[in-house]
């Protein structure tokens, strides 16, 4: 019976995002790509996201502020990359918008010196002065990639992403001139990590690879028996990363050999993090597993009796987490907490600075909640008035 359960589980997902897949590589039946980008925070507390609307949204937390960056532009080609009913309710052919959609955003924005980037759909990279959200350079100038999912990341002076092409690109953070790009046998929606000058990031042909930052070639790769959509954490020596074979697997740095791996009843899509030598590993088995992150053995779990897709975060030695039916909660080695509920299905990584966790939802909100008290403070709109 338990197996029976396990099996129409994962069927459940399957289907989700095979829809997914048909909604971001064109038009079905009025789906369009929605993105999930996470909150960057300045160290002035400023907050940037991607929004659903296809915009770079700064905030001053200070007084609240916001501005928007231009939206984002589709490729010039009629057709593909998502299509949505037109707010009028006029439809083009097979339930494609007359009107233009907006281009969705998956990464979390990344930050240096006064610059923002972020990634669309449109398979492009933007480049955003912090102050003004004026556009400082775009890449590809001409022309789109392939849609890009996974976020940027930045070293040094380079910002790295992976794309839907199966490319991992290089590109100088300043003038977004492309250093180097590297080719995959498959899809990539992972966002890579960045330990020393190597860079990590998996692929949907089932493997983790390692790569020179400032060559791209290929340091070695490891095969799972199943696509790794996750952004690996790398930390103390120890790459933790999770495949859709159900495993969380942690590899040894510095050469790769398997330190242990942890199955779970479904799959490890959320990044997992460490707080007092406990790996909290959410899965969409709807539990977060605490295990000893050197060992791999099982501390506790708790059972949230929701999926977990989006990363959680360390805030004060708690771990935070979002459910997929909106509820919110602090976890440590021995309780969870009720923290609060906001809109459901958040997927979005969850980002905290200075004691606040913020997390953003499908419907233009950014809710932040205080983790000490639980105290929810006033939302915030990314909806831009016209």
């Amino acid at each position: 019976m338990r197996n029976k359960r396990l099996i129409t589980k994962i069927s459940i997902l399957v289907v989700t995002i095979l829809v997914l897949g048909a909604a971001l590589s064109g038009c079905i039946q009025g789906l369009q790509p929605i993105g999930w980008s996470g909150v960057a925070i300045s160290s002035d507390g400023t907050l940037f996201i991607g929004s659903k609307e296809g915009r770079l949204v700064s905030i001053k937390t200070a007084d609240g502020r916001r501005q928007w960056s231009e939206p984002l532009k589709l490729p010039a080609q009629p057709g593909g990359f998502g299509c949505a009913p037109g707010s009028g309710g006029t439809a083009g052919g097979f339930g494609c918008s007359a009107e233009t959609p907006a281009v969705a955003i998956y990464g979390t924005p990344a930050l240096w010196n006064d610059l923002a980037f972020i990634a669309g759909y449109n398979g492009k990279v933007y480049a955003f002065v912090s102050d003004t959200l004026q556009q400082r350079w775009v890449f590809p100038r001409e022309g789109n990639l392939k849609p890009i999912i996974g976020g940027i990341v930045l070293s040094a002076d380079k910002i790295y992403f992976g794309g839907t092409d199966g490319k991992v690109y290089a590109l100088d953070a300043a003038t977004g001139d492309k250093r180097w790009e590297f080719q995959l046998s498959d899809e990539i929606w992972s966002t890579p990590a960045i330990s020393g000058n190597t860079l990590y990031i998996g692929s949907f042909d089932k493997k983790l690879y390692a790569l020179d930052t400032a060559t791209g070639s290929k340091k070695w790769e490891f095969q799972t028996a199943g696509a790794v959509v996750s952004t690996p954490l790398v930390q103390d020596g120890t790459i933790y990363f999770g495949s859709l074979d159900r495993n969380l697997y942690a590899l040894n740095e510095s050469d790769r050999s398997v330190k242990w791996t942890f199955m779970a009843d479904n799959w490890f899509w959320a990044r997992p993090v460490i707080a007092d030598s406990i790996l909290y590993a959410p899965s969409l088995d709807n539990k977060v597993f605490l295990l000893d992150a050197k060992t791999g053995t099982k501390i506790n779990e708790f059972d949230l009796e929701s999926q977990v897709s989006s990363s959680p975060v360390v805030v004060d030695r708690k771990v935070v987490v979002a459910t997929q039916d909106g509820k919110v909660y602090s976890l440590d080695r021995n309780e969870k907490r009720l923290l609060a509920i906001v809109t459901p299905n958040a997927s979005a990584p969850l980002s905290a600075n200075k004691g606040i966790v913020y997390v953003h939802t499908p419907d233009l909100t950014v809710h932040p909640i205080d983790v000490s008290t639980g105290a929810k403070l006033p939302t915030i709109s990314l909806k831009k008035a016209e």
